[in-house]
């Protein structure tokens, strides 16, 4: 059941597998099973990926013109869209690997969810988007890994 409930949490926006690597030692789902619990949260995390990349943008567009949720989904777009041509335009050649590292470095706002919506919304390609984020995932679990190896995890232990 605690496998299950990682592999959740991993799916979930904003708190995705940066959550649940952090949340597994005081589940007590380190040690021996630390590379299990790392690949299941990798897989959790990276689950919703296609469907972000296919769907979000479509859902976005089609939020736009209604009653109570279209100035929120405009703005999303918009932002997205404006943001994502300043990144076009740093980045250049180097788009994907940019991709990779705003999905690799686990800050607050930057995970597989935002980078994929991003790369949907800039029409980047799927198959190096998915490598570019999956790579990110992988390197953001290892710095989170690490972390935990650390003692940050220990706040895990009130819940």
């Amino acid at each position: 059941m605690k496998y299950l409930i990682l592999f959740i949490i991993s799916m979930v926006p904003l708190i995705e597998l940066r959550g649940s690597m952090l949340l597994a030692p005081g589940m007590g789902l380190s040690g021996t099973s630390l590379i299990f619990v790392y690949f299941l949260c990798v897989l959790g995390n990276m689950l919703p990926v296609p469907f972000i990349y296919f769907f979000a943008r479509k859902v976005l567009i089609w939020g736009k013109d209604k009653k109570y949720i279209g100035k929120f989904f405009a703005w999303c777009l918009d932002k997205g869209e404006k943001g994502g041509k300043k990144l076009q335009e740093k980045a250049g050649k180097g788009l994907y690997f940019a991709l990779f590292l705003f999905v690799g470095i686990p800050l607050p706002g930057t995970g597989a969810w935002t980078g994929t919506l991003a790369a949907s919304i800039l029409d980047m390609d799927f198959k190096k988007s998915c490598i570019a984020v999956v790579c990110g995932v992988f390197l953001a679990g290892i710095i989170m890994v690490a972390l935990g190896m650390l003692g940050f995890g220990a706040f895990s232990a009130l819940f």
